[in-house]
């Protein structure tokens, strides 16, 4: 009752001021916490949700911020890099971030810091750019593509866009808990990486059946040019009897 009351209240307000738009207007019955963020892509241009402001390091994923409602990106680049700063130490040599990230505050607060941020500088571009700063341009923009692959990652694979959770609190802790099992999934990858180079040391008759199964294998695709009546069934048949068959 009383989110429906607060609904009325809003809807009569707009009709008595002639208005389109109020302060935190409820949008969802079920989950009065939810805001229309207004993003202006192409087929959505207005999302619900939470807004999520995170940054990656090594590999890892740290969320930084969470809101409900819209909030300027670009005000938490200097708290994700004191968080840096007092989780490692010491100041990033560089930070690779969004366009919206660039602002002239930010710059020259990466520049009174000793930090580099990527991205062309502002003003009008130059006419001639040398290629070493094409370089460093594009090298930077691989680098950025870690966060923006994160979070489809965690769409694609950890359901990140389907939290079913009701309120505020609990689906917070869904998403917190969402990037604590990503940063899991990359922390036994490593692990198992290094089992495995350790236990080809240890035992090298296995370390070099599996350089001579990898060998054959790569050249598989070789063959498969050649041979265009071979079903994908019969390559994996062929593959485990050559993987598995004994000595």
């Amino acid at each position: 009752m009383l989110v429906l009351t607060e609904v009325a209240r809003q809807q009569q307000w707009l009709f008595d001021n002639h208005k389109q738009s109020i302060e935190d207007r409820i949008v969802s019955l079920s989950q009065p916490h939810i805001r229309p963020i207004v993003r202006g892509k192409a087929g959505k241009s207005v999302e619900f949700g939470a807004k999520l402001s995170a940054s990656c390091f090594e590999g890892y994923v740290f969320l930084d911020r969470m809101s409900w409602d819209n909030f300027n990106e670009s005000g938490e680049l200097k708290t994700q890099v004191e968080a840096y700063h007092k989780f490692t130490g010491y100041y990033p040599e560089s930070v690779h971030a969004d366009r919206i990230y660039r602002t002239r505050e930010n710059r020259a607060w990466c520049k009174e810091k000793g930090i580099r941020l990527s991205g062309p500088p502002l003003g009008r571009p130059p006419a001639n750019v040398s290629k070493s700063k094409k370089k460093q341009a594009a090298d930077d923009e691989r680098i950025r593509n870690a966060i923006e692959g994160k979070f489809g990652q965690g769409k694609r694979r950890f359901g990140l866009n389907r939290v079913m959770a009701k309120l505020d609190n609990t689906s917070g802790t869904v998403i917190a808990i969402t990037f604590l099992v990503m940063n899991l999934t990359t922390w036994w990858r490593r692990v198992f990486c290094v089992f495995l180079c350790l236990f080809g040391k240890r035992t090298p008759v296995f370390r070099l059946k599996i350089i001579n199964n990898y060998n054959w294998v790569e050249s598989i695709p070789k063959q498969l040019i050649f041979n265009r009546a071979f079903t994908y069934r019969e390559l994996l048949l062929l593959v485990g009897e050559r993987l598995f068959s004994k000595p």
